[in-house]
């Protein structure tokens, strides 16, 4: 079940899915990059205004699935219009900043965004574009990142899976909202 929080910009009510902590796994293969697989953290959060605020972390896992070091860190400010249209603002630590646009489907938790700009630093890899698909699947978030650089032509590059992060505070919510009369097993009350 998503929560609408009561502080959050009526603005963003479509985008409530995307709200939260998230964590999972994913693959990275890009021609001229290591191929790996990758763990990932990844808060959507807001304070009010009409923005979601966005932060994403990923690290290469041994064959274990133990952190070996940093792959990529991004961070960024999401918005929607009366439309669906929906505008991401995003800087990335290989000194990368974009402008991303795209949709939020008509039935479904699903958006879909392609770069609009693309500015680089003198330090950073050849880059000029990409998209991205973020959807809501069986309350889990998914997504697929596409790029292309000037020498590759525009493919798959990233995926993941991610898993809503619960909280102490979602579980006492959740607890307060049971019946007063559950069996003490709490098995009964599931049947």
């Amino acid at each position: 079940m998503i929560e609408i929080p009561s502080d959050l910009h009526k603005d963003l009510v479509p985008l409530v899915f995307l709200l939260g902590e998230w964590t999972g796994a994913g693959v990275h293969d890009f021609p001229g990059a290591e191929k790996c697989n990758f763990g990932q953290e990844v808060s959507f959060t807001h304070d009010g205004r009409d923005f979601l605020e966005y932060h994403s972390h990923t690290w290469v896992l041994d064959s274990e699935g133990n952190k070996v070091r940093p792959l990529e860190s991004e961070s960024g400010f999401w918005r929607i219009d009366e439309n669906r249209k929906v505008e991401v603002v995003m800087v990335r630590d290989d000194g990368v900043v974009e402008i991303w646009y795209g949709d939020l489907a008509a039935k479904k938790p699903q958006i879909d965004l392609v770069t609009d700009a693309v500015a680089r630093t003198a330090a950073s890899g050849p880059y000029t574009g990409g998209k991205r698909l973020y959807g809501y699947v069986k309350s889990d978030l998914m997504w697929v990142g596409e790029k292309q650089t000037p020498e590759v032509a525009l493919r798959p590059y990233m995926s993941a899976q991610l898993k809503k992060v619960v909280g102490a505070e979602d579980v006492e919510r959740w607890a307060k909202a049971l019946p007063d009369d559950l069996p003490d097993d709490g098995i009964a009350f599931f049947k």
